[in-house]
């Protein structure tokens, strides 16, 4: 179906959740202005080492994902006035410098892989560094129950987390929605939410999931 935020783009939309299958560099034009941007673009799904075999094993039982070895730079970003760059550490040369850094501690115990025990936040917020404790492995372990559905997938607790920081009227966009973690945890939370997704499969999961009640 389409509707009146959708354009002409096939969406699903369901209790101010609104999933729109297409391009988001053809969409986000023609969209209404909103109020929070939270989102995980593609990244490293290619990325091989002779330490990473257990990783790109699990990694080729999802479809490719688009985009994924484009290189990304975060200082247009810093137009916006409250801002939180996951794994800011990689860009710091191009931000600027701030006291307000972000430590998600993943519990891991020591890494037997290529995965970080931590990722890092640069940030604008204001205040002093903060850690968020959540345990997580990327696609090998985490505390949350269900299943892995996209190679570059983020838990739901963390997604929530970023989402209470946020106003509740805000409207969020995820405009690499993947498997739609984002949204989930926006309908977890009572949000208003669009997602934007390129790859048909990944909709499908999306929609799958906004359908189940509400997840650990």
């Amino acid at each position: 179906m389409t509707c009146y935020r959708c354009k002409a783009w096939p969406c699903v939309c369901h209790d101010g959740i609104t999933i729109i299958h297409g391009d988001c560099r053809d969409v986000l034009p023609q969209l209404e202005p909103v109020d929070l941007v939270l989102t995980d673009p593609p990244y490293g799904v290619a990325y091989k080492t002779s330490s990473s075999r257990s990783v790109l094993a699990i990694a080729h039982d999802h479809p490719p994902v688009y985009g994924d070895d484009e290189p990304f730079d975060p200082s247009p970003l810093l137009v916006y006035e409250r801002l939180i760059v996951w794994g800011g550490n990689h860009f710091a040369d191009r931000l600027p410098a701030s006291p307000t850094w972000l430590i998600w501690d993943k519990r891991c115990g020591l890494a037997q892989n290529d995965s970080a025990d931590c990722e890092i936040a640069w940030s604008n917020l204001g205040g002093p560094a903060r850690i968020y404790r959540h345990l997580w492995m990327g696609m090998l372990r985490d505390s949350e129950a269900g299943t892995s559905y996209h190679p570059t997938q983020k838990p739901i607790a963390l997604m929530r987390w970023c989402i209470e920081q946020a106003d509740e009227s805000d409207l969020i966009l995820d405009p690499f929605m993947g498997s739609g973690t984002t949204l989930r945890a926006a309908k977890d939370l009572g949000r208003k939410a669009i997602g934007i997704e390129i790859e048909e499969r990944y909709v499908e999961i999306a929609a799958k999931r906004l359908s189940q009640e509400r997840l650990l």
